[in-house]
């Protein structure tokens, strides 16, 4: 198969409009899914587990009897999972549970003014629903990702959807991994028909408060639309094709560097890997070894596509190259390069960094600890990768005794009144004129 990638660009030389084409993302899909998503939402809230049924049987092939993981299928999911793919899932589950407890936001007391104690406490959100993408391969990771900081932060009811596979069951790996996170309930619904059945709940799946996990565009459209509808679960974040920046040097290694942007480059013929040097002979190196990896590689018809979106950016120094990157604000940021600890600092949008040669950006996907649902097209530069604080809600208390309110009292009345809301000023009036009521 011929892999076809484009030329090398030159910043330096290029007028405005070339940087502005070269720091566009891939085009999404070009038809119009919107309508066809919202379809798809309104037939599930309408039929509930009869559209998933028949849905089911049109985009994943397969007529299930029931929607909800069977006992046999979690009895022999252990056995149906090699021994050494278990030690990993338990060894991954170690790191990411270290980093993300490590994380949980703790609660806060603390006297504003004498007599005025203001308190936040962070409480789980339940029930919460997981999306597990399917395909080729079961994503172990995706679970693990989703389900571990949900664990952490003691979400009571935790729902997880998958496309079931050809016999129509759950992959073992999947239940494997869900078991080991704590996660009972599994269901066999996958694309939009899942986010909607999570999204406000059918007979067998329960409706869920937030939704969780990476997906395609449908995935993505049903998300946003639900999100937005009155009584619809809340999303995560939003996200698009998967994408990779790396920053290298002349001292980087180029097949490495080939390698972290096939990585990311295998995921969808819409994905993006940019590479930014101020080498050329890196550069060259990289253009020329890309096309034979890429062939040898058994997702070879994948990457044939998304290579054409790749992009290999000459720059005069690797300052000006993380400009470029913050500007692009990428899904994942590598920097192979001297000083790599020293160029991180001046890195201001980028869902996850990997620091140096010895870090390839696999290690995020799967055991390093972060989580890899992370913010992509741009989003960066508003958007957290997943963490224990997003299964949280934060509330507020305040507290005042009468001596509190004299004392803090006058202000918000005072500010009332220069709004114009005269109930808001009375309620605290009166208190003060009546000494709190009777």
């Amino acid at each position: 198969m011929e892999i076809n990638i484009p030329g090398l660009i030159n910043w330096s030389g290029a007028d405005d409009a070339e940087r502005e084409a070269a720091m566009q993302r891939p085009p999404l899909p070009d038809l119009d899914i919107a309508a066809a998503v919202g379809d798809i939402i309104c037939r599930v809230r309408k039929e509930g587990d009869q559209a998933l049924f028949d849905l089911g049987r049109r985009f994943d092939g397969v007529d299930l009897e029931r929607l909800e993981a069977a006992p046999d299928e979690w009895a022999a999911a252990e056995s149906g999972v090699d021994a050494e793919v278990l030690s990993a899932m338990d060894d991954a589950i170690t790191r990411i549970e270290s980093f993300h407890r490590a994380g949980m936001p703790e609660p806060l007391s603390l006297e504003t003014a004498p007599g005025l104690r203001c308190e936040a406490r962070y409480l789980p959100i339940s029930p919460v629903g997981l999306y597990v993408p399917g395909g080729s391969a079961p994503l172990i990771s995706t679970v693990l990702m989703l389900a571990v900081p949900a664990r952490i932060a003691g979400c009571k009811d935790v729902i997880l959807c998958t496309p079931p596979d050809k016999d129509g069951r759950v992959p073992p790996a999947i239940l494997a991994a869900a078991s080991r996170c704590g996660v009972n309930r599994v269901f066999k619904a996958g694309g939009a028909q899942a986010i909607a059945a999570m999204g406000f709940g059918t007979a067998s799946i329960p409706a869920c408060a937030k939704l969780f996990g990476p997906g395609n565009a449908w995935v993505t459209e049903a998300k946003q639309q639900i999100s937005v509808m009155a009584g619809g679960a809340a999303r995560d974040m939003p996200a698009g094709p998967s994408e990779v920046l790396v920053i290298a040097d002349r001292g980087a290694d180029a097949i490495s560097v080939c390698w972290d942007l096939l990585s990311q480059a295998e995921h969808g013929p819409d994905s993006q890997a940019i590479v930014i040097s101020n080498s050329p002979a890196l550069l060259d190196e990289v253009g020329r070894l890309l096309p034979g990896m890429a062939k040898e590689l058994p997702r070879v018809a994948i990457l044939a596509e998304s290579l054409r979106h790749l992009r290999r950016i000459l720059v005069a120094s690797i300052d000006e190259a993380v400009e470029i990157s913050n500007r692009y604000a990428p899904e994942h940021l590598i920097l192979n390069c001297q000083g790599a600890d020293k160029v991180a600092e001046s890195v201001t949008a980028a869902g996850s960094v990997f620091i140096g040669p010895w870090t390839p950006e696999s290690l995020g996907d799967y055991c390093s600890g972060t989580n890899h649902v992370l913010p992509t097209y741009g989003y960066a530069r508003a958007y957290s990768g997943l963490s224990v604080s997003d299964f949280l809600r934060r509330m507020t208390l305040q507290r005042a005794s009468n001596f509190g309110l004299r004392g803090v009292g006058p202000c918000a009345s005072t500010l009332a009144k220069a709004e114009g809301l005269d109930a808001h000023r009375m309620a605290v009036e009166y208190r003060l004129r009546n000494g709190g009521g009777k």
